[in-house]
Order: structure tokens, then sequence, then C-alpha cells
């Protein structure tokens, strides 16, 4: 039987990446990306995001020899934390 950590479908990977952030009014921002799994994303942004929003990400690689990946995505929590906040999102689309 898996532990609790490993219950999850999909695993997190650890980026710790600058990502662009669009929101629903076409202002851009930008946060990192903590972590990344095939179902959501968890990143950190220095304004308050209200949960529901939906927003459009793109994650540009370390290497150009990958293409970014460009995500729709919904907020599912914010949460203050530090001098920002803690985003919880699931992914709905890559579009890239």
């Amino acid at each position: 039987m898996k532990d609790y950590s490993e219950k999850r479908d999909f695993h997190r990977m650890q980026v710790n990446s600058e990502i662009e952030i669009i929101d629903s009014q076409g202002n851009r921002f930008t946060g990192i990306c903590r972590d990344l799994s095939a179902a959501g994303m968890q990143l950190y942004v220095g304004r308050e995001v209200a949960p529901g929003e939906e927003l459009q990400t793109i994650l540009h690689p370390s290497s150009d020899q990958f293409p970014p990946l460009e995500t729709v995505c919904e907020v599912t929590r914010c949460q203050p934390e530090g001098d920002g906040f803690l985003l919880g999102t699931n992914i709905s689309e890559v579009t890239r």
C-alpha cells in the first residue's frame, strides 16, 4: 500500500522557474512556478488572485531545445505566503 505522500494521481516535479501569467482581464504579471504535475501547478505570485479565476500561463524552458509550456488553468486556492501569495491551480488545457 502507498503511503499518504504517494496517493496523488500525478507526481509533482519541483520547478522553481519564472512563469508569465495573463489573467482574465488581460493583465500580465510574472510569478514563480514552484511545482508542476500533469494536472496542476503551484505558483507564487505578488498579488492576490481569486479562486475560480482563469489564468493563461507561459513557462519558458531553460534551454532553447524545447518549446515553452503554455496552459490555461483555474485557481483553486490562494493563500498568503511571505510577501506574496501561493496559488494552487488545475490545468484545464495545454495550448502548447
